[in-house]
């Protein structure tokens, strides 16, 4: 709570600045944004005195139950600005965030990285409200609970639990002996990051404020935009190309390149989910392109995009590594895509990116186990005498790490068709088709934002009901942090005195 209200703090300050400078419409904003953090501040400062005398240590129940509260309660955080905004902009009644559901969607949507929103009119948003908006994206990138531990070595053991459950992927390992040290290095090459892609869209003629604001979302591989019609507005493909550039960046392991730091080529080349990540979007991008030359097809702009060699690569790439990645940013509404183009598109938004990067879905290396355990299993179903371990490069993996990936896709698409379930009960007045339904829950539980049908990339979640807003506001929690650190809190067990 506390580090949010600095983060809230930080826009307020540059919203002040802005108010002072002559932009009036920042002062309902600024208001709101300086409310929200003497509330959290508050709340945050209270808690830490009431539990400061505590001589409890944080075992592994206490790191899963607070990370996953950090989510839920950090939503309802980071939706006050929204929710508050139109309160002291006034005569907003009608407005998506007059109703705190729809900011608290916002809210975790931008926390999870999953770039899905409820507005219509973006831009219409003050400005410190859209640079918060890209916030949340940069802070739930890397997590905000890896720079808790970062920050606050004081926790120990605790502080290594807590990494580890925040981490995404299925094998968060520091690349340093000690875990603060690990936290502290992902994070200041996420901050490296972040400068070198400002710098670059500044170069090839993005303004300051779009440029930061597109940043925070690529990096964290989220999507969100300060325009309407998202990247496409800019209508530039020098654009285009930093901002693809960048999001290859972030779906790649963050470890890997502390490896590159130390001029460890071999290890980063030899990384057998770093050239499977890059072979799919390779494969992923020449099926794509193919699929759609020489078809007409619309940009998100509603315009006709040309039918060239260099527009068809510039728009089918850029929406499959958008995609893949689970950024979400559109150029193209693939949604009008031919059969084939959709099917690819579907697929990738299931694999999502590398284990320890930002991106979402089933992550690569997960990918690469359960395809050779699959293959395993047919060998052994004509060879049962013979014992072949399952090897991921140099390192076999074991019987547990099997089950457990196996486990965890089923749960990924049982969850993926109970979610659609619950959306097509849900909007059952509203007539909701049954691939809006299934490509909105596949898009929230991996991350990635936009779907098909209604839910398409030209399209927003605005017009969902306020229950199925919460529906999704979960599914979006559960992809973040890989569903089993959610799903525990429900078992009866988690809760009973060892």
């Amino acid at each position: 709570m506390i580090v949010m209200s600095a983060s809230i703090l930080v826009v307020a300050l540059w919203s002040a600045i802005a108010y002072l400078s002559g932009e009036t419409s920042e002062l309902a904003s600024m208001r709101a944004l300086m409310v929200t953090v003497g509330v959290g501040s508050a709340v945050g400062v209270g808690m830490w005195f009431g539990v400061s005398s505590a001589k409890a240590t944080i075992g592994r129940r206490e790191a899963i139950l607070l990370v996953s509260l950090s989510w839920f309660v950090g939503a309802g955080l980071a939706a006050l600005p929204f929710r508050l905004w139109p309160v002291f902009a006034g005569g907003l009644s009608d407005h998506p965030f007059s109703g705190f559901v729809s900011c608290y969607f916002e809210s975790m949507s931008g926390l999870t990285t999953t770039g899905a929103s409820v507005l219509t009119e973006i831009s219409a948003l003050p400005r410190s409200l859209l640079l918060w908006r890209a916030l949340t994206h940069w802070l739930g990138g890397l997590g905000i609970v890896v720079l808790f531990v970062a920050v606050l070595p004081m926790l120990g053991v605790g502080g290594k639990r807590l990494f580890r459950v925040e981490a995404a992927g299925p094998s968060p390992d520091g690349v340093t002996p000690r875990i603060q040290d690990t936290a502290r290095v992902l994070w200041l090459i996420y901050l490296g990051l972040t400068v070198a892609e400002i710098l670059a869209l500044r170069v090839v003629g993005m303004g300051w404020f779009d440029a930061v604001c597109h940043t925070f979302a690529t990096l964290a591989t989220g999507g969100f935009s300060t325009h309407n019609a998202s990247l496409a507005g800019f209508r530039s493909v020098g654009i285009d190309l930093v901002v693809l550039f960048f999001m290859v960046l972030a779906g790649v392991n963050f470890g890997l390149y502390f490896h590159v730091l130390k001029r460890r080529w071999r290890t980063v080349w030899t990384d057998v989910e770093l050239r499977c990540y890059l072979g799919i979007i390779v494969v992923g991008s020449a099926v794509v392109v193919w699929s759609i030359h020489g078809q007409a097809y619309v940009t998100i702009t509603g315009e006709v995009a040309p039918q060239t060699i260099g527009s068809t690569f510039q728009y089918g790439v850029f929406q499959v590594v958008s995609v893949q990645t689970t950024t979400g940013y559109c150029t193209a509404d693939f949604n009008q895509w031919p059969v084939l183009a959709k099917i690819v598109m579907l697929l990738l938004m299931c694999v999502g990116g590398c284990a320890g990067s930002t991106g979402g879905g089933f992550k690569v290396v997960r990918c690469i186990m359960a395809a050779k355990i699959i293959m395993a299993e047919i060998y052994r179903s004509f060879r049962p005498q013979v014992v072949r371990p399952i090897k991921i490069g140099n390192v076999t993996v074991d019987a547990d790490l099997r089950s457990s990936t196996m486990i965890y896709l089923f749960t990924l698409v049982l969850l993926t068709f109970l979610g659609a379930a619950g959306l097509m009960v849900l909007e059952r007045e509203a007539g909701m088709d049954a691939t809006t339904a299934t490509t909105a829950s596949l898009a929230m539980i991996n991350n990635i934002g936009p779907g098909l049908g209604r839910v398409g990339a030209a399209n927003n979640y605005g017009w969902l009901t306020d229950g199925s807003k919460i529906l999704t506001c979960v599914l979006m929690a559960l992809g973040r942090l890989e569903v089993f650190s959610v799903i525990v809190l429900f078992h009866p067990q988690f809760w009973r005195k060892d």
